[in-house]
């Protein structure tokens, strides 16, 4: 397993870079084509329209769909609730990305493994490893940066340009130098940053992301057990009236 590190600077320290443990994944089996003796449809037959494959977690080019202009996710986790605004036209490519992720499951159980106060909260390795391993080079494309890291937005975390998969941070602090470095928000924390802040740290940097994502659950349970974790995140219906504010939540 090969890991790749940037290692951003912010607020003039040096701190260890958004890292995402790799692995080479293999060539894709090419199809056979079909010999021409083979094929014996009706001369007037019209050859019937192949339905879309349903979306399959172990099938990343099946979670292709274009995302709303704009979606909430709501996550629950082990520390209470968090409602996340996404505006497409951020970034448009990780607003999908985030969009087919939710939808297909692929948060259920992943911990909040790399936990910095004052700098983020990354997640995204999820809990089954053969889920992992079928993601890890499913890389989109970088987006224009639209919009400045600032507290409470979330930013696909990469190993370098172009390598974006499935990590994503929430952003602490307004850690504007980022932007400059090509991390590119595509949502942002509009109810719950509270409940964020309150995720254990106690373990840094110490959870190694190649062996979450070789072992998953199982790693994290017996090494890390006090890490926080998402229970479930889901798309929200459009329509789906705004949750009213806890009393004594923090003013935003």
């Amino acid at each position: 397993m090969k890991t790749l590190i940037t290692t951003l600077t912010v607020c003039g320290l040096v701190t260890c870079g958004i890292a995402l443990a790799q692995t080479k994944a293999g060539d894709a089996t090419k199809k056979a084509p079909v010999p021409a003796a083979a094929k014996a449809p009706a001369p007037a037959a019209k050859k019937a329209a192949s339905a879309p494959a349903a979306p399959d977690l172990l099938k990343p080019a099946t979670l292709r769909a274009k995302a709303p202009e704009t979606y909430k996710v709501k996550f629950t986790t082990t520390k209470g609730d968090i409602m996340v605004d996404v505006t497409r036209a951020w970034a448009p490519l990780g607003a999908d990305r985030f969009y087919n992720l939710v939808r297909g499951g692929f948060y259920k159980d992943a911990a909040f493994f790399r936990v910095l106060p004052r700098f983020v909260a990354q997640f995204g390795i999820p809990a089954r490893p053969e889920v992992g391993a079928a993601w890890d080079h499913a890389y989109i494309i970088d987006d224009r940066v639209t919009q400045s890291n600032k507290r409470g937005t979330l930013t696909f975390a990469t190993a370098g340009p172009n390598t974006r998969t499935t990590q994503i941070f929430i952003n602490y602090g307004d850690n504007v130098g980022l932007d400059t470095q090509g991390f590119s928000p595509f949502g942002v924390v509009t109810e719950g940053l509270e409940v964020a802040d309150k995720f254990f740290s106690g373990y840094g940097e110490s959870p190694d992301q190649g062996r979450i994502t070789a072992f998953g659950k199982a790693y994290l349970d017996k090494s890390f057990p006090n890490l926080d974790r998402i229970i479930t995140a889901v798309v929200l219906p459009a329509d789906a009236p705004a949750a009213p504010a806890a009393a004594g939540d923090a003013k935003k």
